[in-house]
């Protein structure tokens, strides 16, 4: 152990550093929207899907991690998860195509699922007392204060050099931090009676599936159909779209789990869930769900917008995102200090209130300055309740677990916050191209000669979002009039700011959902 007396900051710096990989891979990611779609002449919808992946990755596999590292030993698995990440970033700088992008980010996402409670176990033996609670502190820290600086640095490097040189940088990273993980203690592992049983595998088995159900079923909702297959669905039973079925067989798997453990009787890593049992703590992580959705959500919008519609740089996006990221923080701050239960339910529905009045400002409020200082205050509302919020949940949560699956709940909030981060980019990229496609086709409606000449020549059957000048140059190839060409191009910008709209306002109404068991509450 570190002595009383003076705080040794290497190890935490060795263990938060590989903290910080893991905020500037999904940073960098959710920041090169224009740069990875131009590298590899595809839409945005793969950069969605590729972060769909890693979080859908690391809320599959994050359950049994704890364990894992519990039993194999702590410094092996961090080591391990690194070389992994380290492998990841590496494909993502020289990946030839969008499949190794995508298979990438699923490595990452299995790495981050273990490397964290790794970290947090390395954190537990090196320090001891005030020093332990200080140290777990400031490396929890570490992953809000790097936030804003990576959008920064990923967004600057993307837009004076290449995108691929972030991920390179943070190859060389993760191959410093893993040859300075030799320095930590190594613990051989396989502690007392500490294993996961076969009932245990076969479960968390059935939740990962679950999960990566319903997270693949949101994101080809536009693909697959809502309700009714489209043509492009892969089979279509009955006519009904497999994206559809696919969420309802996850939603149906998951509890039939819940009903298989409490029949069986099974603990150990899975015991944790039986808090969904209970109405009190179920609607606790129904609000973490929601808040995490709503807040991948807005991260992916806002970029999505700014660069693919606008066609301005990563590095405004980057600016554009600052008093999201820096007022998240300084909420999560914040409400650490409170203690008291009623303090905290009082926070909480203010930080709800907080986060849906910025929804709804933002939504009613944006055009196409990001500076405007209504857009800057709306954003710093939203991240500001949703940094509380973050905090609380986890907290009262914690607070009210029974005491045999205390060590299980950060886990759990972990898997419920990526899997809600998952859902929350689907829904939101589904929600803004449907919404376009309708708009546009309504609008096209009202003008037959304009919309007979522009089905000819585009495929509004799968409308995308796309910069004006990119959608002048393909009609320019056309034999529209430039009259028609310049109303086409005003429909696009109408219909894009009007989707934009309606999806703020639609993750405002998922905000209120969240906030109505919490309203509840005495």
């Amino acid at each position: 152990m570190i002595s009383k007396d003076r705080f040794n900051w290497l190890p935490l710096t060795i263990v938060a550093s590989a903290q910080v990989l893991l905020v500037f891979n999904i940073a960098t990611l959710k920041i090169s929207i224009e740069g990875i779609v131009t590298a590899f002449d595809t839409g945005s919808g793969m950069v969605k899907t590729a972060i769909i992946m890693y979080s859908l990755m690391v809320a599959a596999s994050v359950l049994g991690s704890t364990r894992l590292a519990i039993i194999v030993g702590a410094r092996r698995i961090f080591r391990a998860s690194l070389a992994a990440f380290g492998v990841a970033m590496a494909i993502m700088a020289w990946s030839p195509n969008a499949t190794m992008v995508l298979l990438a980010q699923m490595i990452a996402g299995a790495a981050a699922a273990v490397l964290t409670p790794a970290s947090v176990q390395l954190i537990a033996a090196h320090y001891s007392g005030e020093q332990r609670a200080l140290a777990l502190g400031r490396l929890s820290a570490t992953r809000s204060l790097s936030l804003a600086p990576a959008f920064l640095i990923a967004g600057a490097i993307a837009t004076w050099h290449d995108w691929r040189i972030t991920f390179a940088l943070l190859l060389l990273l993760a191959g410093t931090v893993y040859f300075g993980s030799l320095y930590l203690r190594h613990h051989s592992g396989l502690l007392p009676r500490t294993t996961i049983t076969d009932k245990e595998i076969a479960g968390l088995g059935a939740v990962a599936l679950a999960m990566v159900l319903i997270g693949l079923g949101s994101d080809n909702l536009i693909d697959w159909g809502v309700v009714r297959a489209t043509a492009g669905a892969p089979f279509s039973p009955l006519n009904l779209s497999p994206a559809l079925l696919g969420m309802l067989f996850g939603v149906v798997l998951i509890k039939l789990v819940l009903v298989w453990m409490a029949k069986r009787r099974i603990g150990g890593c899975l015991g944790v869930m039986q808090l969904l049992n209970t109405p009190g703590q179920r609607s606790m992580l129904w609000s973490i769900f929601t808040i995490a959705a709503v807040s991948s959500g807005v991260t992916f919008l806002i970029p999505l917008y700014i660069e693919i519609v606008q066609g301005r740089s990563s590095l405004v996006t980057a600016y554009a995102l600052v008093p999201f990221t820096v007022a998240s923080f300084i909420g999560a701050l914040y409400v650490s200090r409170f203690r008291s239960p009623q303090a905290m339910r009082n926070v909480t529905r203010y930080a709800f209130l907080a986060v849906g009045t910025g929804l709804v400002l933002l939504g009613a409020i944006v055009r196409n300055d990001w500076s405007n200082a209504s857009v800057v205050l709306s954003l710093a509302a939203v991240g500001l309740g949703e940094g509380a919020l973050a905090t609380l949940l986890f907290k009262s949560l914690a607070a009210v677990a029974p005491t045999e699956i205390s060590e299980d709940v950060e886990p759990l909030c972990s898997a419920t916050s990526h899997f809600a981060a998952a859902v929350g980019a689907a829904i939101a990229g589904a929600l803004v191209i449907g919404v376009l496609s309708l708009n546009v086709n309504q609008h096209l409606a009202r003008d037959p000669a304009i919309g007979t000449e522009l089905r000819a020549h585009l495929d509004l059957n799968r409308v995308a979002f796309i910069s004006n000048d990119r959608l002048q140059q393909v009609l320019e190839q056309s034999p529209l009039t430039p009259e028609h060409i310049a109303n086409a191009v005003q429909i696009n910008t109408d219909a894009r700011l009007f989707a934009l709209k309606l999806s703020f306002f639609a993750l405002a109404g998922l905000t209120f959902v969240g906030f109505l068991p919490v309203a509840r509450s005495q």
